[in-house]
């Protein structure tokens, strides 16, 4: 069995070093990869002095996670590696880590992820067992922030797999093609499992394949890089991905949720940022609407099945929507109850006088 990690590591010396220790303590051999993503703190010196066991690929400069894992990913499949795991520069791996994700793999030749429990660094609360996808066209972590840690073991069947932790068959990889670097960052890691899905690839959870997680650390050094990639990505994911029955459904929801994360972005003082970010998208588009041509001419598996992958709820930190959905749905919802055959208003009407 030949399996690669792949870090992605951008100005993120000192995490690193637990990270790589961490993978050195694994009960199974691994061919550990570093992609040096253009840092400036020294990271290179680092790993060229106190890791020489572990495979550095230098990068000139940041290619965002989805350019710098593939740059890891590439190698790995050069190699031969059966199976490649990413994990993210400020995660711990438990010991066995690497052993559970392989143990889930191996046993079905059908599933293409397998996704480890992400936990907090502290380990007491969930980060993540699996991402999500909403009839609203927004993803989310599976359990963030729960903290029963054990809430989702028997809920193995997930839609997809967070890329700071699972493990990729590399036959899959050659079949559904690697991370979309347009993403840069965020999403990408659903923007793939979408196409595993729709290609009929299987996504599980390994429960038992434990990794802790210091929740952005790298994204929190740099003002406005959330907003900028969520509005860059967001309707890119939809484009590619949703299947033409289920846009009616989507594409309104997504575009109710994506202005209020603009507006809120301007009201916070970002307008310049998410301006940038609407611009880049809409100028892609195109390109992303060439690409969901070859996605779903590629599927495997029919709209039923889809729609069964999904989330039919918003998200559930989705607060404001929330709390819009109730204001525009409550007259709807009393309109309903008064017009039913056992309320008040239609026996009265309905009684003898």
């Amino acid at each position: 069995m030949s399996v690669a990690v792949v870090v992605p590591n951008w100005n993120g010396r000192e995490d690193l070093r637990v990270c790589l220790d961490a993978l050195r303590r694994q009960t199974m051999a691994v061919e550990i990869v570093v992609v040096e993503n253009g840092s400036t703190d020294g990271s290179t010196e680092m790993l060229r002095a106190s890791y020489p066991d572990v495979t550095l690929l230098p990068q000139r400069v940041n290619l965002g996670f989805a350019g710098g894992v593939n740059v890891g990913l590439r190698y790995s499949l050069r190699q031969g590696h059966e199976h490649v795991a990413l994990l993210n520069n400020d995660a711990v791996a438990d010991p066995s880590w690497i052993e559970e994700l392989v143990a889930v793999m191996t046993s079905d030749d059908r599933i293409g992820m397998v996704a480890s429990k992400f936990v907090t660094i502290d380990g007491e609360r969930l980060d993540s067992t699996g991402e999500c996808y909403s009839s609203w066209g927004l993803p989310f972590p599976r359990g963030r922030d729960e903290e029963d840690l054990d809430a989702y073991d028997d809920a193995v069947q997930i839609f997809g797999a967070s890329g700071g932790s699972t493990l990729y068959r590399a036959e899959m990889l050659r079949d559904i093609g690697l991370f979309d670097e347009d993403f840069f960052a965020y999403f990408e890691d659903v923007d793939i499992s979408w196409r595993a899905q729709l290609w009929g690839w299987g996504v599980r959870l390994a429960p038992r394949a434990i990794a802790r997680h210091r929740i952005g650390a790298t994204s929190s050094r740099m003002p406005g890089f959330t907003t900028h990639q969520t509005l860059k990505n967001l309707g890119w994911l939809m484009i590619k991905n949703v299947p033409m029955s289920l846009l009616p459904t989507v594409a309104p929801r997504l575009l109710l949720a994506t202005t209020i994360t603009f507006v809120r972005a301007v009201v916070r003082g970002q307008g310049p940022t998410a301006v940038r970010a609407v611009v880049i998208a809409v100028r892609k588009t195109p390109k992303k609407l060439r690409e969901r041509g070859d996605i779903q001419r590629g599927r495997r598996v029919d709209d039923a099945v889809v729609r069964s992958l999904l989330t039919w709820d918003l998200p559930p930190r989705s607060h404001n929507l929330r709390r819009l959905r109730a204001v525009v749905t409550s007259p709807v919802r009393a309109f309903r109850r008064g017009r039913t055959p056992d309320s008040p208003v239609q026996q009265r009407k309905s009684a003898p006088r």
